[in-house]
């Protein structure tokens, strides 16, 4: 059985990050109460970026269990970590150089070696830690186009059901012609909480399209994710969601 999303609007995109923050540090105490432990994956863009900078803050910050994370990521351009592109860059600079999250718990995808590699290699870690299982947390936006992590429409990784972690060539990405490194729908549907950020007018056409038209996951691939035990939480503003 799939999740069935749970969707809240709020007026702007600061108020939709300071939502977000606050169910990452709520997830994360209630998570480590029971389990000991409390694993994510990060994601780029505007909005974690800003959840990221309250969650840097206090009161926040003195309210997460740091110390207990294990930190990964959902997807990374092909480019080495002190990239100004990179999602571990932004993550490091906003967050992890912010609060004491041992190093040894910062997993990176390494965006400077073969995509191929990297995303085995990721796969790989991924496979040793959870096994059949998967993160507590996973944090996503979405694209103007329906994308999301680097799954990007009509690429081959939007297909893929047996790997973690995929190397994926995208014609039409944020970056023009560029390689990324992602997990996978299959992967991610295992997380006990999936959490999907999504802000501006510019993608209310497209938030329409994917929560209330036909299923099309090849030509929007953020239909693929559909946890298949944990929950689906969509966060909007006004503008995405176009009320």
């Amino acid at each position: 059985m799939t999740a069935i999303p749970h969707i809240q609007v709020f007026p702007d995109p600061e108020a939709v990050a300071r939502e977000a923050a606050k169910r990452f540090a709520k997830s994360a105490r209630e998570t480590v109460d029971v389990r000991g432990t409390f694993s994510v994956a990060l994601a780029g863009g505007s909005t974690p970026k800003a959840m990221f900078d309250l969650l840097a803050a206090e009161p926040l910050r003195s309210r997460v269990p740091w110390e207990q994370f294990e930190v990964f990521f959902g997807d990374e351009r092909c480019v080495p970590p002190e990239h100004p592109e990179s999602n571990f860059k932004m993550a490091h600079d906003t967050l992890l150089s912010k609060v004491p999250i041992p190093a040894s718990s910062i997993h990176r995808m390494r965006g400077e070696i073969e995509p191929n590699d990297a995303a085995r290699e990721y796969g790989l870690l991924l496979k040793d830690r959870f096994g059949d299982g998967g993160l507590d947390l996973v944090l996503l936006g979405m694209g103007d186009d329906g994308h999301t992590l680097s799954l990007f429409p009509g690429t081959a990784a939007v297909g893929e059901r047996e790997h973690r972690v995929v190397a994926n060539y995208a014609e039409h990405s944020t970056t023009g012609k560029s390689w990324r490194i992602t997990m996978t729908a299959p992967f991610v549907n295992r997380a006990r909480e999936v959490l999907v950020c999504v802000t501006g007018a510019k993608k209310a056409a497209r938030v329409a399209e994917v929560l209330q038209g036909p299923r099309d996951p090849l030509r929007l691939p953020i239909q693929l994710i559909e946890p298949t035990e944990g929950k689906l939480i969509w966060l909007l503003d006004t503008a995405a969601a176009d009320v």
